[in-house]
């Protein structure tokens, strides 16, 4: 019987098939790796037709980095030499652009063993790969976010109890130096420990910045005005070797935000920028109006907003360090030079203020951090913020009947110090319930209650004290910022920890409400 039709059929079937097929690069190669068969497929991917490659070298389809490292002869060595090659990687199409293949080599062997060529499969997952990298950016940009969030929340919590027991400290500490009469061997001990508290004070203000949990005071800001006004600050602490250039337009709007915070940044990052820069340079502050579109890759609503922008040109930074720049105590400066809080500061700066921080950095090209800060809305009638102001002062008021509430002692025991100090006649409350009994037992003028108290609440507490004794005026002491939605924003607060003066000042602005 013949069978040569029947053959003939089936080797044209084969060859619809493999023409059939365009998802897929199937061709075959010589011994040598020559281009011996080419498919619609392997056209579609790399741009060549038929007649411009059989005959050609498949190496050319490499990387100029992979050729000269010999690649495409090893890849054939391992198909020998293990039955089968499958790898990914870069490969050429005929246009110069890349795509990622993912590709496969099978020997083809002769009756006798002999290796007479190679069958070819490659795909081109491009777009597979871009997605699947997206997904992991994703995904560390989610870790991050969590990361963030637990060491906030830690932070946060900590730097409240480190509150509460420099609190004790700095008010003892202060009573103590105005009650002893100067020594020369005490006084100096006195006022060294007050200054270390002092400085444990501002850690726990950056360790609650970054938590978002600081308490701040928004008010429109003139950053043009605000940034002019302390120049001569910020060039005094530099020193000569640095240069300061700023750049505003005209008009600028106005941003949202607390001034005195903002200015402690603006100094912590014109620091950083004269550490990048040993050998002395340009620092620019700028600030640009910025109208941002939904799904921005700064990660803020829709909406406008002014870029407030401190630029060097110093060392820089690696993508490692930048990763992590943010974090809270994270610094490449040595032991003693740094805190690595300044950056957390910032950041929970911008975030409370509505805004978001961008740090961007290369080595070499120097680090350029923007503070993105929402712009005051039409109608906003608050007094503008243009710079630092005189302290207000302090006037001596009558004695008042105070109730202090709070439910850790030591803290307790220091703000009735303070306040009997200042001639008041006080009463402690250890809790709510405590204060609550006492209001009803005694003709009480104000009350100050901490705010984080087990079962009520201070805020809770204040609720109470204006349904049942209208007449008593309320402060809140907190370190907190964040208080619970509908809470009054205008009670009276007092940030924790607090001196004397703090605290007179806080009774003097309250009873001259009435």
């Amino acid at each position: 019987m013949d069978k040569g039709p029947a053959a003939v059929t089936d080797e044209s079937r084969y060859r619809l098939l493999i023409d059939a097929i365009t998802d897929y690069a199937i061709y075959m190669l010589d011994a040598q790796g020559r281009v011996t068969s080419w498919n619609p497929g392997a056209q579609r991917f790399k741009g060549y037709v038929a007649a411009e490659i059989i005959g050609q070298h498949f190496s050319r389809f490499y990387t100029e980095e992979d050729r000269a490292a010999g690649l495409p002869d090893r890849a054939l060595a391992r198909a020998v030499g293990e039955g089968r090659y499958e790898q990914e990687g870069w490969r050429v199409r005929k246009d110069g652009t890349r795509m990622w293949a993912h590709v496969i080599i099978d020997p083809i062997r002769d009756d006798a063993g002999q290796v007479i060529g190679f069958a070819k499969i490659t795909r081109d997952i491009t777009e597979r790969r871009a997605s699947q990298e997206a997904l992991e950016t994703a995904r560390e940009a989610l870790l991050q976010s969590q990361k963030l969030e637990a060491i906030g929340q830690l932070t946060g919590g900590v730097a409240h109890d480190f509150n509460n027991l420099l609190m004790a400290v700095l008010g003892s500490l202060e009573l103590v130096r105005k009650r002893l009469p100067h020594d020369p061997r005490i006084t100096p001990l006195i006022d060294n420990a007050m200054q270390g508290a002092q400085r444990g004070a501002a850690l726990t203000q950056r360790m609650l910045a970054f938590a978002r949990k600081q308490a701040l005071k928004l008010d429109p800001v003139d950053l043009a005005a605000l940034v002019r006004g302390m120049t001569g600050l910020l060039q005094r602490s530099l020193g000569p070797a640095m240069r300061i250039e700023t750049r505003f337009p005209r008009g600028l709007a106005l941003v949202l935000t607390d001034p005195n915070q903002l200015e402690n940044a603006l100094l912590n990052l014109a620091v950083n920028a004269r550490d990048a820069m040993p050998d002395g340079g340009a620092i620019r502050i700028e600030g640009l109006p910025q109208t941002l579109a939904a799904n921005s890759d700064v990660g803020l609503p829709a909406g406008d907003y002014v870029r407030l922008t401190v630029s060097d040109t110093g060392h820089g930074m690696d993508p490692e360090i930048l990763a992590r720049a943010a974090e809270p105590f994270f610094t490449t400066k040595g032991i003693g030079k740094g805190t690595g809080l300044g950056l957390s500061m910032i950041h929970g700066l911008a975030e409370q203020s509505g805004g978001r921080m961008v740090l961007r950095s290369q080595v070499g090209e120097g680090t350029t951090v923007e503070l993105w800060l929402p712009q005051v809305a039409d109608g906003e009638e608050r007094q503008v913020f243009v710079g630092t102001g005189a302290a207000q002062e302090i006037h001596p008021i009558g004695p008042l009947t105070v109730l202090a509430v709070d439910d850790d002692s030591l803290v307790l025991l220091n703000t009735v110090a303070m306040l009997e100090d200042l001639g008041h006649v006080v009463f402690p409350a250890i809790s709510a319930r405590d204060a609550l009994a006492a209001l009803k037992r005694e003709a009480i003028d104000l009350v100050i209650t901490d705010y984080a108290m087990p079962q009520v609440t201070g805020l809770q507490l204040a609720d109470e004290i204006r349904a049942s004794h209208p007449g008593v005026a309320v402060i809140l002491a907190t370190g907190y910022a964040e208080l619970p939605v509908g809470s009054d924003p205008n009670l009276p607060r007092l940030a924790k920890p607090f001196l004397q003066e703090d605290l007179a000042r806080a009774l003097q602005e309250v009873t001259a409400r009435g």
